[in-house]
């Protein structure tokens, strides 16, 4: 929790309990005004769940693409980690965090990184978003590495939907339908939730709940009929993506576009005249 404090909450509240330095904080607007790129992975009609970080559809894994990422603590045996050996990762600079606050000490000591050099400190510790390939190389290494443990799931911040209490979280979530064209569904108060957004935000309808049941339109019923398509949608980087877990489905009306081919790839740790341009990446179609 304590991380989670830190992290997280301290710029949220810096924020909220300053409104003259910053503003005032009144409504964040996102549908179809913000353009994401993420990767389809539940089609309308579809059962997903995930297990452990793996998707799942109808409950059959799907194939991970080569560079999914999650975030993980990596703590050394003593010695840094190299930029030599960064680059040789993939790990750019931006996403290098060397935590050497020690305020995160007993955070740490929590998920079990008490790895400790002859003076009683502990041995460095680092935030990074790693491919399997890179937690791979890295967890081989023993003489550098003491030990690698995932970031916990306080990170993550609640999930879709918010009315609805559930124990999912981004490593284990669902299973949950995705709405199909034309499908009918009959409404309970454990899925009301779930496609309360679909019925009244995105397919335009009156939806109220009275205590003698629901009412659409002004007619009380418990079915449902979907106008439209859905998706679900989730970056590659899962532990640093806003995405359908905390936004839910993405109706066909929403989708503006699909990313064909790679035209320009840039190196952020690099200069103009020392290989900043990435040429091994460029024309390459978007899988």
């Amino acid at each position: 929790r304590a991380i989670y404090d830190l992290y997280y909450a301290a710029g949220r509240k810096q924020i909220m309990n300053n409104p003259r330095t910053y503003g005032e904080v009144l409504w964040r607007p996102v549908d179809r005004r913000e353009n994401y790129v993420k990767r389809c992975v539940g089609l309308p009609g579809d059962t997903l769940q995930i297990v452990d970080g793996q998707v799942m559809i109808d409950g059959k894994a799907i194939e991970n693409p080569e560079n999914l990422q999650f975030n993980y603590f990596v703590q050394t045996t003593g010695p840094y980690i190299t930029d030599d050996m960064f680059r040789e990762l993939g790990i750019s600079k931006a996403d290098q965090m060397l935590i050497e606050d020690s305020g995160w000490e007993m955070g740490l000591l929590e998920i079990g990184l008490d790895s400790r050099n002859a003076q009683g400190k502990l041995n460095p510790v680092y935030h990074l978003p790693l491919t399997k390939k890179m937690y791979e190389t890295l967890s081989g290494n023993k003489k550098l590495i003491s030990k690698i443990v995932m970031e916990p799931e306080d990170y993550a911040g609640q999930m879709y939907p918010l009315n609805l209490y559930t124990k999912w979280d981004r490593n284990n979530y669902g299973p949950i339908w995705i709405p199909a064209k034309g499908a009918t569904i009959t409404l309970t108060e454990d899925n009301l939730p779930i496609y309360e957004r679909c019925i009244v935000a995105y397919e335009g309808n009156k939806l109220e709940i009275k205590p003698d049941g629901i009412y659409i339109n002004g007619e009380k019923t418990d079915r449902y009929t979907f106008k439209m398509d859905y998706y679900w949608m989730m970056g590659d980087n899962r532990h640093n993506s806003a995405d359908s877990r905390y936004w839910g489905f993405v109706p066909e009306d929403h989708v503006v576009g699909k990313p064909i081919v790679v035209w320009l790839s840039l190196d952020k740790d690099r200069g103009w005249f020392d290989g900043k341009i990435r040429w091994n990446r460029l024309f390459k179609w978007v899988g």
